[in-house]
Order: C-alpha cells, then sequence, then structure tokens
C-alpha cells in the first residue's frame, strides 16, 4: 500500500485488548476501564483474517499492543497466528513487563522477535504512584525475564514528564549500559487521558541531550528515533519526539483497535471498521485507510490536544 504522499504502508500496530493490569496516570483512570462485550471485539479468528488481508496488502511489521497485551489469555496462540502468515515478517510486542516472568518463552517461542517494555522510573514509590498498583519489581524482574527468554531487541520506553522523572534521566540511560538493552525517551503526548498533567509535564527530548552531553549520535535511515550512545553502551539511547519535532514524514503505519477498527493516523478520529466484513470488505476499508492517511498530524502541544478522540489504552500503545 502507498499513501497519497508516497509513504509506503507496510507496518501495522494491532491492539489485542483494552484491558490493563496496571492503571498508569497519563492512560488509564483510576477504576480501570469498562471491559466490554465479547460481540464487540475482534475474535481470535477475525484478527487472523484481518492479518492476512493486511499481509497481501504488503504488511511486513506487526506489532502488538494494548492495554496490555499479556493479559489477553490467548495472547501466545494470536502471536503464533501472525508468526504463520506469509509475507509477515517481524511481530513485536509492546507490554508493561509485569507478567514476562511466566510468559517471556512461550512468546519467544510464538514468533515474537521483540519486545518494548514500557519503563518510566526506577523509584519504587513513583511507580507505584504512577502505576497506582504496579511494583517496580515486577517490571525489572519482567526485564530479565526477557533477556533470559533469548529476546536480542529489548527496547525500554520511558514517557518524559517534567517535575516526575526528568530527575531520572541518567539513571533510565544507564540501563543501556547494564544491560543490552536500548533505551528510548518518548514525549508526553497530550491525549484525551492526560489527567493531572499540565503545561509543566510537557518536556522536549532536547533535555536528553543536555542532560547526557557525552552522547554520541547514531546515523541511522529508519524508525521515528534519533539514536546516540553512551560511549560505554551496550544500547542505543532513542528520543521520539512528536510534539517538538514530528516525524510524520516517516510514518509508515497504520492502526487497528481491539474492536476492530483501522486508523489511519494515532491522532485522527478517523476510522474504519473491519469487524464483521469478509476479506473483501476488509481490504476495502484498508485501502481507504490508506488513502486517508493524512500527511502529518494536527499540532500538538500542552494547549492543543490530540484529535484521536480515544484514550491510548483504547487505541493501542
Amino acid at each position: 500500500m502507498r499513501d497519497g504522499f508516497g509513504r509506503d504502508i507496510t507496518y501495522l500496530r494491532v491492539s489485542v485488548t483494552e484491558l490493563c493490569n496496571l492503571r498508569c496516570r497519563y492512560c488509564m483512570p483510576a477504576e480501570g476501564v469498562r471491559k466490554r462485550s465479547h460481540e464487540e471485539m475482534m475474535t481470535r479468528e477475525e484478527l487472523r483474517e484481518a492479518l492476512c488481508v493486511a499481509a497481501d496488502l504488503g504488511i511486513r511489521k506487526i506489532r502488538i499492543t494494548g492495554g496490555e497485551p499479556l493479559v489477553k489469555k490467548n495472547i501466545v496462540s494470536i502471536c503464533e497466528d501472525a508468526a504463520r502468515i506469509k509475507g509477515i515478517e517481524e511481530i513485536c510486542l509492546t507490554t508493561n513487563g509485569t507478567l514476562l516472568p511466566r510468559l517471556a518463552k512461550s512468546l519467544r517461542y510464538a514468533g515474537v522477535s521483540r519486545l518494548n517494555i514500557s519503563l518510566d522510573t526506577l523509584d519504587e514509590e513513583k511507580y507505584a504512584g504512577m502505576t497506582r498498583v504496579g511494583e517496580l519489581n515486577e517490571a525489572l524482574e519482567g526485564i530479565e525475564a526477557a533477556l533470559s527468554a533469548g529476546f536480542e531487541r529489548i527496547k525500554l520506553n520511558s514517557v518524559l514528564i517534567g517535575g516526575w522523572n526528568d530527575d531520572e534521566i541518567r539513571p533510565l540511560a544507564e540501563l543501556s549500559v547494564k544491560w543490552p538493552v536500548d533505551v528510548r525517551f518518548i514525549e508526553l503526548m497530550p491525549m484525551v487521558d492526560r489527567g493531572v498533567f499540565g503545561r509543566e509535564s510537557y518536556v522536549s527530548c532536547d533535555r536528553v541531550t543536555e542532560v547526557l552531553p557525552e552522547l554520541l549520535p547514531i546515523p541511522h535511515n529508519d524508525g521515528v528515533a534519533r539514536l546516540y550512545r553512551l560511549p560505554e553502551g551496550q544500547g542505543n539511547i532513542g528520543l521520539i519526539s512528536p510534539l517538538s519535532a514530528h516525524f510524520c514524514g516517516r510514518c509508515n503505519r497504520l492502526r487497528l483497535t481491539a474492536d476492530g477498527k483501522v486508523k489511519p493516523c494515532l491522532h485522527s478520529p478517523l476510522e474504519f471498521s473491519i469487524k464483521g466484513l469478509d476479506p473483501e470488505g476488509i481490504r476495502q476499508q484498508f485501502l481507504a485507510a490508506c488513502a486517508a492517511k493524512p500527511e502529518r498530524h494536527e499540532l500538538l502541544d500542552h494547549e492543543h490536544m490530540s484529535g484521536a478522540n480515544r484514550s491510548m489504552n483504547r487505541i493501542g500503545g
């Protein structure tokens, strides 16, 4: 698929659930979200059919997201299904890591090749406060389990929040020295679920280079992150700047929500429903979403909220 601005669309982010075992303040309400009926959500069979159509249209990379995808009871089977589809070259998964100690090996055997693990702080009290119900040691044990299971391209994602974790940039970055992992700092996006975060919470990723002047830039031609490395690092440091330096011109993705809506852009309200359609209907909706992909998202900053009209747990992180 190629959109109206010449971008080849080869990447599909697939949410398998809106539910999560944590309640992170920038993502979910304290009480969690309403569990929707089975009839409202994509079944395993419907998802497999959609991925087959997507692969036939040129999708080569799948990222499984949520909510928290590992709370999905059949998550391993879903990953196995995706890995068997002709044309799919890479299966990735984004998780908070807390359930990896019991699932990492199964996911690896199922065909998942890469993991992104969310980790915003190394302070136990901050972690408990931000997640409302989580324990830092569970996330750290998840990272260790992923490494033990043989995952070689692990990325740790840290949402940069002013006045909360911007004093932890160095210790978080130094995890790339301790472990063979990449650490990526991501600017906080003004989603509809931003909660208590105000103007002071929005910090440019340039803060990272100020705190770590020894960072060595790494030339690259792929992905949305600016890449660097600490002199002694085993992995890279990535800076993802959807606010201060948007990367829309390089965006090669569509999104599929857990309730069967194809979104051409994270920050657009446009959605194309595929649930209940036959393969040809699914194909036409994917093509329509690709054609509707905007050149770039609207202005995003502390005063201009995303137009997505969904919280992140209902889109797919």
